[in-house]
């Protein structure tokens, strides 16, 4: 047979094996790609979004935050059960693995109030004399650092277990998920929200009862807990998530390489679907018990050295939730209907309020993100939830409606006092600060603040529009400080126009470098405000309270507008990409909050003309 034919026979069998090759892994197949000059990416968010702070450090009044007073706060994990939230993150003093370190858990009935940080697995005293295979430390008064992939663990018989990972580090460049830890602990949390004895479930090696300060969980009085350990320790796909602590020739671990941050998801033939950092990717067809002898970058994902979490979402459609830069921001959304092609990247959370406190390895950026686990239970709401930290300081948690959509069809007629107030922010997205909080209240959208560092903000989708009338009111509570900025953007976020009510009691309009000062503006008074804009000729006009207030050119070109946006503060731009990564100091008074100011806002409507 001469070569043409066998080009001719083979061929179309390799674009056959080609195609299912490609067809076999996640990848991204968008347009769509992140400008990480601006922190939200100048992608377009997703519609209905609430972003919620959960914990606030601070160092100066740590009775306003945990009573330590711990500025570096990290990896939160998150689960529903027993008709609450839970999430889970580690803590260290001031910086990434420098002891000493503990967990931390709060829990919450609806995901907006959040109670107290309260400590799951203590501080742990390493003996004196301990040392590390590959160092020449040696231990003296040191305390263990906590280090864990995994949050929880939901048995078939509804134990609900909580995990962490006590491990050494010995200084700022020590590695604590080298393989050379103490062990993996383990408790129980009651339906009365009341934990259970600390146990290990799981030592590293040279460690065992007669060394460590808790017992293996075979000790256990509890038959059901103990079931649920085994449970757990037989789950291929949840002791993958532990391969990183874990020694690195432990049995426990299917696939030994050390990528990290595993999680996972199940397509519809049962197959699974393993996402890494770095997006590094590969499919198991047994569940977990065998896995490709290497995974590799998901094709079109673009992800650094920070977790990427994907799970099914209540619509049968998939999601993947992720940092798509070489930067810890902004934290976006992709979505796929087959769980292998995602085809869209939309904006989750663009934020980064400043660090507050410097430390080791803390990096600028909404990061570390996770969901809720399969198996570890589904609100009610069938929402897709994430928490992640930011700037690797403070804890937020994200509710993602579904399905997953970045479009208002619809124009806005939106009465706060007409609304019911469990679904009046439906259809806003809102950032919601401890100290800049934004709530329904009173039969108006409140946004508070007296976060010198942060801001309260809310914005609302509306169709694309060339020529568009919002309308809305504004009650300032004062006139002599505070900072309200309102925008019409576009979907990228580029705003074109912006009001402003000033610490000096005025109301102004930007205009280029500059500020146009209309009018002067009263405490407790309320503006009803009228906004036609010309986003081709740029025009604009104001009226307040009935009367023609001003007519301006917008301060920046835009094709259209998609959404207006409340805001108690200036635009932020710092840090970019050219920042240094490592922040080695604090910012003065970093725990000290501002006389609060309030606003309130009764309506908003919008219309095309």
């Amino acid at each position: 047979m001469n070569t043409f034919k066998i080009l001719c026979l083979t061929l179309p069998f390799a674009l056959v094996l080609s195609t299912a090759q490609a067809q076999d892994t996640v990848r991204y197949t968008g347009k769509t790609l992140v400008n990480a000059d601006y922190h939200h990416g100048q992608l377009s968010p997703v519609m209905g979004v609430h972003s919620i702070q959960t914990f606030r450090a601070n160092r100066e009044h740590p009775e306003l935050a945990e009573n330590f007073g711990w500025t570096y706060n990290h990896a939160p994990m998150l689960a529903y059960w027993n008709n609450k939230f839970y999430i889970e993150y580690l803590s260290d003093q001031v910086g990434e693995s420098i002891p000493p370190g503990q967990t931390l858990m709060q829990s919450s009935t609806d995901g907006y109030t959040w109670t107290t940080p309260e400590v799951v697995f203590p501080i742990y005293r390493i003996p004196d004399g301990t040392t590390k295979e590959g160092r020449t430390d040696i231990a003296k008064d040191l305390d263990a650092v906590m280090h864990q992939r995994m949050g929880f663990y939901v048995s078939t018989k509804n134990i609900f277990l909580v995990l962490g990972f006590y491990a050494i580090s010995f200084d700022a460049k020590d590695d604590p998920n080298d393989g050379h830890g103490i062990g993996r602990a383990v408790r129980e949390i009651l339906p009365d929200g009341k934990y259970g004895p600390i146990y290990f479930i799981h030592y590293n090696p040279g460690y065992t009862e007669k060394n460590t300060k808790y017992p293996l969980y075979t000790r256990s009085k509890s038959k059901a807990f103990i079931e649920a350990c085994n449970e757990l320790l037989s789950n291929k796909l949840m002791t993958q998530q532990w391969n990183e602590e874990a020694d690195r020739k432990d049995p426990l671990i299917t696939l030994q390489k050390q990528y990290k941050a595993f999680s996972y998801y199940h397509l519809p033939d049962g197959r699974v679907v393993g996402l890494w950092k770095n997006a590094l990717t590969a499919i198991s067809t047994d569940n977990g018990k065998s896995w490709p002898e290497s995974a590799f970058r998901a094709p079109g994902f673009v992800n650094s050295n920070a977790k990427i979490w994907g799970q099914k979402t209540a619509d049968g459609n998939y999601a993947t939730v992720y940092n798509p830069s070489e930067y810890r921001w902004p934290l976006a959304i992709s979505t796929s209907k087959n769980g292998l092609d995602y085809n869209n990247l939309l904006l989750v959370n663009g934020e980064i309020t400043p660090m507050r406190y410097g430390g080791n390895y803390k990096s600028y950026g909404p990061q570390y993100v996770r969901g809720i686990e399969e198996g570890n239970g589904k609100p009610k709401d069938s929402k897709l939830w994430v928490t992640y930290s930011m700037n690797k300081e403070d804890i937020w948690i994200s509710s993602v409606p579904v399905p997953v959509n970045d479009r208002a069809t619809q124009h806005v007629n939106d009465d706060f006092g007409k609304l019911s107030k469990d679904r009046a922010l439906e259809m806003w997205n809102i950032y919601s600060p401890l100290w800049a909080p934004v709530k329904v209240e009173d039969g108006a959208l409140i946004l508070k603040d007296k976060d010198p560092f942060d801001y309260a903000k809310a914005e609302r989708l509306f169709p694309a529009s060339k020529k568009i009338v919002t309308s809305f009111s504004v009650t300032p509570k004062q006139n002599n400080f505070g900072l309200l900025e309102i925008e019409l953007q576009d979907a990228k976020g580029t705003a074109t126009v912006r009001l402003t009510f000033d610490t000096a009691g005025t109301l102004s309009a930007k205009a280029g470098a500059r500020y146009k000062n209309f009018m002067k503006y009263e405490a407790g008074k309320n503006y009803d405000i009228k906004l036609k804009l010309d986003a081709f000729t740029r025009f604009y006009t104001i009226t307040v309270n009935g009367k023609e207030a001003l007519t301006s050119l917008a301060f920046q070109p835009v094709a259209d507008v998609s959404r207006i946006v409340f805001r108690t503060g200036d635009v932020r731009r710092f840090p970019d990409v050219d920042t240094p990564a490592d922040q080695t100091y604090d910012l003065k008074n970093a725990g000290e909050s501002t006389k609060e100011a309030v606003y309130s806002v009764k309506y908003l409507k919008t219309e095309g003309f």
